[in-house]
């Protein structure tokens, strides 16, 4: 049996990858990868600088792993669509195995090549920890509520432990031609390396785990939404990209941390991750419509100085500053971060949440198609299982109460450093004599606020009743 494993970008590992073992078992195994234009191409790269370069790491890594292993990784340039079925025919492979992507494009790529092939075409779940799709509601329907989903998620069957990594790799059959291709470098994109990424590959991906069960799983629960602490796991990326498998998270957190609530507290993290993919595969049209049907005419508006304010961290609010530079600086933003920032753009200044998912999507390093739609439309308040439309963050409140010291923030708006934390959220407030020691003059060294946040939230509430209303009438 010869098998063409398909590397395609979220199983960057050879550690639990049942496509790659699979084929080991049942014969030759060609690992391959295809450099396809739809990231790859030179415009395209440079339009997510900061996924290219974790992916890039990523896969020299995993290259490096299957070479020790007694293998190689192939590099084919072109569409995955032409370049899977033409090299299956001309390898003469007896099956191509790769790891189900859930997004509509990647459906559609599957669909495609599936079509163009003469050989079996064989999807392996493990992008989740369950089948995307197949939880379903008492009556048969997917789910839209969280909870539900989460009670039935545990209800059913065990995770699966993680499979080790094969001890060896069969060598590419003599018969497997493929001119060389190196593999992309940052600056054959043209990509200035960002040092303030965190690092791609397996390695880095375990070492990461690792240091999370040891230390912060224990204080999840508490230290989570601390945006000034290192209380989160920092996995997402490698969730993300595959540089370490769900059930392989899933299952170390709780071998590893005498903690219950914090495992519980976890895994609903993980949970939340499941519901998003499933609720994306069920849903398709949400990477381009609300799911709640009443906003889908919102009156969004869109004003460039507002959003190169946000996009810029240039708002006069020192959190979701510091939010957009986290952004921009480090590929990453807090999850907490996240919100404000989020409800801040949709509510304060009520700018499409589209805008706000395309902007997280172009500079995350973690940036996941349904996680995003899913984060960006439940702040916005439109999503399934949502933040109800009416609340609106407070992004002062928020500051004092998830950075309370004002460390974050002093972190990403060092202009800021020297104001006293009980301003250090709301420096507008701060008397004069207090800037003034901390060398900050608004309008010059700080921005004073662009909106007033009680007026902002009048507005926006206003707006949203007056367009329910509408809706709910029929106008």
């Amino acid at each position: 049996m010869r098998t063409l494993v398909w590397f395609r970008g979220k199983d960057l590992r050879v550690s639990d990858h049942p496509p790659l073992i699979d084929a080991v078992r049942d014969g030759e195994a060609i690992p391959l990868f295809v450099l396809d234009p739809f990231f790859f191409a030179p415009e395209r790269a440079r339009e997510l600088p900061a996924r290219m370069q974790f992916l890039l790491e990523s896969l020299a890594e995993l290259s490096r792993s299957i070479e020790a292993l007694g293998s190689r990784l192939l590099l084919a340039e072109g569409r995955s669509i032409d370049v899977i079925p033409r090299l299956a025919r001309e390898w003469r492979v007896d099956r191509v195995a790769a790891h189900r992507w859930v997004e509509p494009f990647a459906r559609e790529r599957d669909r495609r090549v599936a079509a163009a092939l003469t050989v079996p075409f064989d999807l392996y779940e493990g992008e989740t920890l369950r089948p995307p799709g197949t939880l379903r509601t008492g009556a048969g329907h997917p789910f839209s509520v969280f909870t539900p989903f989460a009670r039935a998620f545990l209800a059913s069957a065990e995770i699966p432990e993680p499979i080790a990594a094969p001890r060896s790799l069969p060598a590419v059959p003599a018969d497997v031609a493929l001119a060389g291709r190196p593999l992309p470098t940052l600056a054959s994109f043209g990509i200035a390396p960002n040092p303030n990424l965190v690092r791609g590959g397996e390695t880095a991906a375990h070492e990461r785990l690792r240091q999370f069960v040891s230390g912060g799983a224990a204080r999840y629960a508490s230290e989570r939404d601390r945006m000034d602490h290192a209380g989160t796991s920092r996995l997402s990326q490698d969730l993300k990209f595959g540089t370490i498998s769900a059930r392989t998270v899933w299952h170390a957190v709780g071998a590893a941390t005498n903690a219950p609530h914090d495992v519980r507290v976890f895994r609903n993290e993980l949970i939340w991750r499941e519901f998003a993919h499933s609720t994306l595969w069920d849903r398709p049209e949400l990477s381009h419509t609300p799911f709640r049907a009443e906003f889908e005419n919102f009156p969004w508006t869109f004003s460039a100085d507002r959003w190169r304010a946000w996009s810029d961290g240039a708002t006069g609010y020192p959190v979701v500053d510091a939010a957009s530079r986290q952004l921009l600086g480090e590929g990453f933003v807090h999850n907490r971060a996240r919100m404000i920032a989020a409800s801040f753009l949709t509510k304060h200044l009520m700018i499409h949440y589209r805008e706000g998912e395309a902007h997280y999507m172009q500079y995350l390093v973690d940036g996941d198609w349904a996680q995003n739609n899913f984060g960006w439309q439940w702040s916005a308040g439109c999503g399934c299982d949502a933040q109800a439309y009416f609340r609106v963050f407070n992004p002062m409140l928020q500051g004092k109460k998830f950075d309370p010291d004002g460390a974050y923030v002093r972190r990403w708006v060092p202009e800021l450093a020297r104001v006293p934390a009980r301003w250090i959220h709301s420096p507008w407030e701060a008397p004069g004599a207090v800037l003034h020691e901390a060398g900050v003059r608004l309008g010059v060294d700080y921005p004073r606020p662009i909106v007033d946040h009680a007026a902002a939230r009048a507005h926006f509430l206003a707006t949203a009743r007056q367009h329910m209303a509408r809706w709910r009438g029929g106008e």
